[in-house]
């Protein structure tokens, strides 16, 4: 049946998680005509995520259908694409199963679509809850946790100025993602070990590029459940990596095909600059130095981002045929 508004969150083991996130969910404050439903992807998770959600079902009003769905390929871009194939809303806002919503979350981000035509994605003001307190200077590191505070003024994201909305807190007009983002993006998002990223920002730069606008909406407000283990060093350092080595795929998004060959010279002599220029200024306080340290790691992986994606690419690529001729053995 079709709705206005779809919430969807994709989770990978997030049982001890999703009560709260499913509970302000429930204590949502909206106009009786507002249509909108929940659902839940689940990313192959191990634990108790499907009891949770069957739990809440019932908690759920007749009128806010929660539905789940697992999602077998491992990685959020699966699970994001999966969202928008079983969604019935015109918009779909994702929300992480560490994402708090605000009462008024569901009626502000409806209504920011529907008065706002020409806007494909719109991202929310994030705010985080710590467990801990974070450390100096964490301001410089807050944008890549996904914490965003951009003022009480809506704004738009230039595509010159090359900052987007995180996936965190985001809504997708249903159709412009349907239209315009492949069913397969490159930047398949955080699995194993591995923590590269960038997943959200590249299905948002189709959008961007296809004309439509990209928002930020202050009133749609958010908390992002922050736990200490996220403030460590070892997993600051593995997230600036893994940000940094998705940056080719995100960069050359907005750059023409017959560009691309001298704007990857253009950004690895910059992105080399940085690292010189970095090690130059810090020396061998970045030992001491979290937000130094964690910059470091975003440049020198930036200026490896080409050889290792290219290198993922193959790998994925072998995979498929490797499938593929196992299939037609098979068969």
């Amino acid at each position: 049946m079709p709705v206005d508004f779809t919430v969807a969150i994709c989770t990978y083991n997030g049982a001890s998680r999703l009560p709260e996130v499913l509970e302000r969910l429930r204590q949502q404050v909206y106009p009786p005509s507002l249509r909108w439903e929940v659902l839940v992807i689940d990313n192959n998770s191990t634990d108790n995520t499907a009891e949770i959600v069957k739990t809440f079902q019932t908690r759920f009003p007749p009128t806010v259908p929660l539905i789940y769905a697992v999602e077998c390929k491992q990685g959020l871009a699966y699970g994001r694409q999966k969202a928008m194939e079983l969604a019935n809303g015109k918009y779909v806002g994702f929300l992480d199963d560490d994402n708090l919503a605000t009462p008024q979350w569901v009626a502000e981000a409806f209504g920011f679509g529907e008065a706002n035509p020409k806007v494909g994605a719109y991202g929310s003001r994030i705010f985080g809850e710590f467990e801990v307190t974070p450390p100096p200077n964490f301001d410089k590191l807050a944008p890549f946790l996904a914490l965003t505070d951009r003022g009480g003024e809506a704004r738009i994201y230039e595509p010159h100025h090359k900052i987007l909305p995180p996936g965190a807190g985001l809504v997708i007009r249903r159709q412009a993602w349907l239209d315009h983002v492949p069913t397969e993006i490159q930047l398949s998002g955080r699995v194993g070990n591995s923590m590269v990223c960038g997943e959200d920002l590249e299905a948002v730069l189709y959008i961007q590029q296809a004309g439509w606008e990209v928002w930020y909406n202050p009133k749609m407000c958010i908390y992002h459940q922050i736990p200490h283990w996220r403030l460590e060093r070892e997993y600051l350092l593995r997230l600036f990596r893994g940000i940094g080595l998705s940056r080719y795929r995100t960069r050359m998004l907005s750059v023409k095909t017959w560009q691309r060959p001298a704007a990857t010279v253009a950004y690895m002599i910059n992105d080399l600059r940085k690292v010189v220029s970095h090690l130059v200024k810090h020396k061998t306080a970045i030992r001491d130095n979290l937000v130094a340290a964690c910059e470091l790691e975003l440049y020198v992986a930036s200026l490896q981002s080409p050889f290792y994606l290219k290198a993922l690419q193959k790998s994925k690529q072998a995979e498929k045929s490797s499938s593929l001729d196992m299939g037609l053995h098979h068969s």
